[in-house]
């Protein structure tokens, strides 16, 4: 039966993708959030090019490539600012390079969002609307909502929680079970402006050193950088603001002080390594931060829930065009699990480790990634794969589909 509405918890980039997604095949989506306008704190800003493509899909791509930068490289550095080793992002095949590395901050991307989705007659996104309990009955889900001080209760055929690492939607699924751990690390994010060219800094760069391993990647066109540090764990958000310019001195070339350069935002914050249970439970569904969590070292959090917006709406849409029945989101469950416990969870820890727990001296002899790396530099054809790595995390539900209307030539 073609669904004829959808609930989305939550107007983060999953969320505000998915319901344009849905939005433009003619499906009334109503997204809640908590919020009294788009988030506007610093968080990843990378989308490789699974995300792109899914931002293609949206119809928005253009939009973003327009207003953010395409990286042409990804380098490690020693503290002296050495390089270590280089992943060139432009020897993409030719007819790849459509969905390359885009870097721009997420409220910018919420932005584009929010206007392409004000222009479909179908969705409404209600701000200022905090999900309290949400339930499903027989052929409906629903959600109660506080918004001021009334009540209010949205039904629809299915309800999508996008709510992010705290969802609501996976708390009521669960309870307080999220497997997983919060890690004994801090991570200090910071959109600041600095004279980074005078030290050959460009694109993303990552700082091996123990204690003041940091990122710093230009995420806009006018020299914004985003600056991603690590610090003491347990210090409240007002000791970690007060730490910063001791630390911008600490780890930052040149050692600034205050008046050297200015920042724009701000925010600490922990790091976890968490997957729900099961990403769906009858007609309520998890993606993205709500369904897993990951350290933000090389972006997998933002591009894997992009990614899940991607094949959530496959298996919706298989639903809507009657192509399976609703046993397609316990695959796209199963699916997006796995992607997760094979893919996401190794591979950001194996990004957090890389800069922050080996020598920097021998890091470029001793890494199998740095050495693929050094390979590469000589290896044209290994060159235009390794940025193509992460295709991983984009999974084509469409062989499922076929299998289930028994078209599949398998």
């Amino acid at each position: 039966m073609p669904l004829n509405k959808v609930i989305i918890v939550g107007a983060g980039p999953t969320g505000l993708i998915l319901g344009l997604l849905l939005a433009k095949q003619g499906i009334h989506v109503d997204i809640l959030d908590p919020g009294a306008t788009l988030d506007k704190q610093p968080r990843a800003a990378h989308y490789a090019s699974p995300a792109a493509y899914e931002l293609d899909r949206a119809g928005v791509l253009d939009d973003v490539t327009a207003r953010g930068i395409n990286h042409k490289k990804m380098i490690w550095r020693k503290v002296d600012t050495d390089i270590v080793a280089i992943m060139r992002l432009d020897r993409m095949p030719e007819e790849r390079k459509r969905h390359s590395l885009v870097v721009l901050p997420l409220g910018q991307l919420g932005e584009i969002l929010y206007e392409h989705l004000q222009r479909q007659p179908t969705v409404s996104v209600r701000w200022s609307h905090r999900v309290v309990k949400v339930g499903q009955d027989g052929d409906k889900a629903w959600v109660d909502v506080e918004t001021g001080d009334s009540k209010k209760r949205f039904e629809a055929d299915y309800a999508l929680g996008c709510d992010g690492a705290s969802s609501t939607v996976q708390r009521e699924l669960f309870g307080s079970e999220y497997p997983g751990e919060t890690l004994d690390a801090q991570l200090v994010a910071t959109n600041v402006y600095y004279n980074f060219d005078c030290y050959n800094y460009t694109d993303t760069n990552f700082i091996i050193h123990p204690k003041n391993f940091y990122m710093a990647a230009c995420i806009t066109v006018d020299g914004l950088y985003r600056v991603t540090y690590g610090d003491t764990p347990g210090l409240t958000r007002e000791e970690f603001i007060a730490r910063q310019p001791m630390r911008y001195k600490e780890i930052l070339p040149g050692n600034p002080k205050p008046g050297d350069y200015q920042i724009t935002n701000i925010s600490p914050y922990r790091m976890q390594r968490r997957c729900a249970p099961s990403f769906r439970m009858g007609r309520v569904v998890l993606a993205a931060d709500a369904a897993h969590v990951c350290n933000p070292f090389g972006g997998l959090g933002l591009t894997g829930g992009i990614a899940d917006a991607g094949s959530l709406f496959d298996a919706l849409m298989g639903i809507h065009m009657g192509l399976s029945d609703d046993s397609i989101l316990d695959k796209y469950s199963e699916v997006r699990r796995k992607i997760w416990s094979d893919v996401i969870d190794p591979a950001s820890r194996e990004n957090l480790r890389r800069p922050h727990e080996q020598e920097a001296s021998t890091a470029r002899e001793n890494d199998e990634f740095f050495k693929l790396c050094v390979r590469a530099e000589a290896d044209e054809g290994l060159a235009g794969e390794l940025p193509m790595g992460l295709e991983v995390l984009r999974h084509d539900m469409t062989p499922i589909l076929q299998q289930e209307t028994g078209h599949c030539q398998c």
